[in-house]
């Protein structure tokens, strides 16, 4: 399957970049093979989509909340329609295998459109009783133009993330999707232009330095909304606060995962399965990447684990029996391996399972990995403190509660973690003092549209997902009184 050449959307058109330059999308799942290209958009290809979403601004917040929630319906009905061919070219583009990750990937933004579709009309302000003569009251009102930047790990679930929160609340939005996976963003994008005006969304391709940079400096845009790593997370919050600007920023995690002893062994091992997204290669921001094991299942545990992970199938995203494809390019690949080697070189580190990928093979053609879990790491190791993005999954043992939760502090990242236990009080107890943004307890699966999701620490601030996440992260409040005796 060959997507070709796509454009970008700009003020309701699909152009080329103005400097005539391309960028080619690899297959992470057959090194060297192409599967198609977009525009090399810059500084200038910015400017005239800021541009045009700053002019589609003045008209786009005058409609009704009630309005824009029926477009999202209607966009969110449509991409179910087309779910298929919008989950072959994720596959294509990410590596992710189209029966675990892609299908349902697709299938979550139409729920995500659906469901700030239906909340619209809870964009309302409140009246504050001051008195019989005074009419005060509160509004919600939209920013303007909204700068959205997404990574390429789950490009089309963040894309209808950023585009159903920012334009459902009234905002115009430029999304700049990741230059490794363009592809399926722009797909959805296409059927997003049916039902909004010229100018409310427009998607703009590139690199980081060349687009994602210029569209956060720009300074028509009101609001920066960005999915990514630290490091660029640290740029993007500098270019907000040089203009006093409100950010979103979701960075991903190092996430903790508590066993306690009383948990059900097999289906804790599920579950935690499930929340280390061995499926999506580990390539998750709540990915449950530190495992802490209570000594006396320890080994029980792990042993339940490693038959599970060897009974998964790698291979070819398109290929329906795959459970888990690809990494996403050689760069990625390469930091993997690389903390994997460093984690084998500590002292006392035991590989339990996968390790370095084969050299030789139907595996060498792509940049496939086995699911790894290195066994007997310290808390304080790097491997157990960096965030891998692979599916790399570090054991750490321990023996008391207050220990587990010491450890799974011990971070700067905050976003996700997982609790297995039969105690509904230990575990609500442990839930509470950890320091998460999003805590599971038994149970491993993904976000749901309604949940409120954000990290804290250097996971970043604000929230996603939610009605509360958008009035708080996509609106602002005027507060408005009235003298009813003038």
């Amino acid at each position: 399957m060959d997507v070709g050449y796509q454009r970008m959307l700009i003020n309701g058109e699909w152009v080329e970049s103005l400097g005539g330059q391309s960028i080619p999308v690899e297959n992470p799942g057959r090194k060297g093979t192409i599967v198609g290209e977009v525009p090399r958009g810059k500084t200038e290809d910015v400017e005239r989509a800021v541009l045009s979403a700053f002019r589609a601004f003045e008209t786009w917040k005058k409609v009704s909340p009630r309005d824009r929630g029926r477009s999202m319906i209607s966009i969110g009905e449509a991409i179910e329609v087309r779910a298929e061919e919008i989950a072959k070219i994720i596959a294509l583009e990410t590596g992710n295998a189209i029966r675990t990750q892609s299908r349902p990937e697709a299938m979550l933004a139409a729920d995500i459109f659906r469901y700030f579709g239906g909340v619209a009309s809870e964009i309302k302000g409140e009246i504050v009783p001051l008195g019989e003569n005074l009419l005060s009251y509160s509004r919600r009102e939209p920013i303007g133009v909204v700068g959205g930047i997404i990574p390429w790990n789950s490009p089309v679930g963040l894309a209808a993330l950023k585009i159903a929160m920012a334009i459902t609340a009234g905002n115009t939005l430029v999304l700049k999707p990741s230059s490794e996976a363009p592809l399926a963003v722009l797909a959805m994008a296409r059927i997003c232009s049916e039902f909004l005006p010229p100018g409310a969304l427009n998607v703009v391709t590139g690199t980081g330095s060349e687009c994602g940079i210029p569209l956060a400096k720009n300074p028509l845009v009101r609001k920066l909304s960005f999915t990514g790593s630290r490091e660029i997370g640290k740029t993007i919050m500098e270019a907000g606060a040089e203009r006093i600007m409100p950010v979103t920023l979701e960075l991903g995690g190092k996430s903790p995962q508590i066993v306690f002893p009383d948990a059900d062994e097999q289906q804790a091992v599920e579950g935690v399965f499930l929340a280390m997204r061995f499926t999506r290669q580990g390539q998750s921001c709540t990915a449950g990447s530190r495992l802490f094991l209570h000594e006396s299942i320890y080994d029980s545990f792990l042993e339940k684990l490693v038959k599970k992970l060897k009974s998964i199938k790698i291979g070819a995203p398109l290929d329906e029996s795959t459970d888990m494809g690809a990494i996403i390019n050689e760069t990625q690949f390469e930091k993997v391996c690389s903390f994997v080697k460093e984690g084998l070189r500590q002292k006392g580190a035991i590989l339990l399972t996968g390790g370095l990928p084969p050299s030789e093979g139907p595996l060498a053609q792509g940049y496939f990995m086995e699911p790894t879990i290195i066994g007997n790491v310290s808390n304080e190791w790097r491997i157990a403190r960096e965030e891998i993005f692979g599916p790399v999954l570090v054991a750490i043992p321990w023996k008391e509660e207050e220990e587990a939760i010491r450890m799974a502090n011990e971070s700067h990242y905050g976003l996700a973690a997982f609790v297995w236990t039969h105690d509904i009080g230990k575990a609500l107890r442990t839930a509470h003092q950890i320091e998460s943004g999003w805590v599971q307890v038994n149970q491993g699966v993904g976000i749901v549209p309604g949940q409120s999701y954000g990290g804290f620490k250097q996971s970043g601030f604000g929230r996603e997902y939610s009605l509360e996440g958008m009035l708080e992260s996509f609106t602002q409040r005027k507060s408005i009184t009235v003298n009813l005796q003038f």
